[in-house]
């Protein structure tokens, strides 16, 4: 089979064995999307609360059938815009929350957001849902829980300030520093229970 790269290179294998050393996965950490699903499970392990990631809907419309035991998608579209990517429920109330990552050091951009999420997130908070951002500044190996209405804000704002990102300082003033445990790993409910859950 022949495999090309994006830029229409072809993939040559190489004719001798490489002399690098092999790499080592085993003390490789997890991604931050699957600290969360780690999170969420055992909070539901434990009765704590029920939070699940959002299924992603996408309509197949090519299907190859190479042979009978195995099919392979060719072409696939998303159905709809995504809104968030977890939602739940947690001491009665609803929970709705997107996860980030950045490389940056500084600033979170506004880029990683679309428009269908900012207006998803303000129609959550209309209806009383606990709505926030779970942010991870990975090369400062950081964790944020971030109110949605901070996200909103800056969003908002971009069009008349030309802001593309929001500064880590305004992270740091109106959102939540969570420091990662081992089990929960990011245990974001002890932010809810402090701050948005005060006597409940």
């Amino acid at each position: 089979m022949r495999i090309k790269y994006p830029n229409g290179r072809e993939f040559n294998q190489p004719t001798q064995p490489s002399k690098k050393k092999p790499v080592n996965f085993a003390n490789r950490g997890m991604t931050f999307e699957a600290e969360i699903n780690q999170t969420n499970q055992y909070y539901l392990d434990r009765n704590i609360a029920v939070i699940h990631k959002k299924p992603t809907p996408v309509q197949i419309v090519k299907v190859d059938y190479p042979k009978r035991s195995a099919a392979v998608i060719k072409e696939a579209y998303f159905k709809e815009a995504s809104t968030t990517d977890y939602n739940g429920i947690y001491k009665g109330r609803y929970i709705d929350f997107e996860a980030k990552e950045t490389k940056n050091k500084t600033s979170f951009p506004l880029s990683n957001f679309h428009q269908h999420q900012i207006t998803h997130m303000e129609n959550c908070l209309n209806q009383q849902g606990i709505v926030f951002v779970l942010m991870s500044f990975s090369t400062n190996k950081s964790y944020f829980l971030v109110p949605a209405e901070l996200i909103i804000d800056y969003w908002n704002k971009q069009q008349q300030n030309g802001r593309k990102s929001i500064p880590l300082e305004a992270i740091n003033t109106h959102g939540y520093e969570i420091i990662p445990g081992y089990a929960p790993r990011i245990p974001y409910l002890s932010i809810l229970d402090q701050h948005f859950l005060k006597g409940d």
